[in-house]
């Protein structure tokens, strides 16, 4: 899919610039409570922020592995453990982990990851990750398609936002 680092940093950014507008929600707004019915399952607009963070910190994770080794432990174990209790049970986790933690947290680590994990990337030799479909793969899953999944969750937060 990808020839090249910068195609998909800048699709990255692309990508990524919607979801940016749950950071101007006020305190109230982000922590909303939702209905279980419906695109939010019962996620609030902080729910959202968390998860996407998570899973992007996942992914910086691995690009700092892969900045300096030909291996990212962290994608070996991410996978093994996705296949092995599945991703409701991953998610479920963050989920509880996430709101254990202060809103100004959740928002410094939802601002910072993307623009951190972008960064590590420029560093990536394009061979480790660009070249490895295994690992784009792993990245697009963090990143582009994940968003792309959530976009939903998205418009749903804002809407009720107003």
């Amino acid at each position: 899919m990808y020839v090249d680092a910068l195609s998909f940093l800048e699709d990255e950014r692309e990508a990524w610039m919607p979801f940016e507008a749950l950071a101007t929600l006020s305190d109230d707004e982000i922590q909303r409570p939702q209905p279980d019915e419906g695109p939010l399952h019962g996620w609030s607009g902080r729910d959202l922020m968390a998860h996407l963070s998570a899973v992007q910190q996942l992914a910086l994770e691995a690009a700092r592995e892969l900045a300096v080794n030909d291996a990212s432990p962290t994608m070996d174990r991410v996978n093994a453990e996705w296949a092995a209790i599945g991703g409701d049970v991953v998610n479920a986790r963050i989920t509880e982990e996430w709101r254990a933690l202060p809103l100004e947290e959740v928002r410094r680590r939802f601002q910072s990851t993307p623009g951190e994990l972008r960064g590590y990337l420029t560093v990536v030799p394009e061979t480790r990750w660009v070249k490895n479909t295994a690992r784009l793969d792993f990245l697009l899953e963090c990143t582009l398609d994940h968003y792309a999944e959530h976009e939903a969750e998205l418009a749903a937060i804002l809407a009720t936002a107003g």
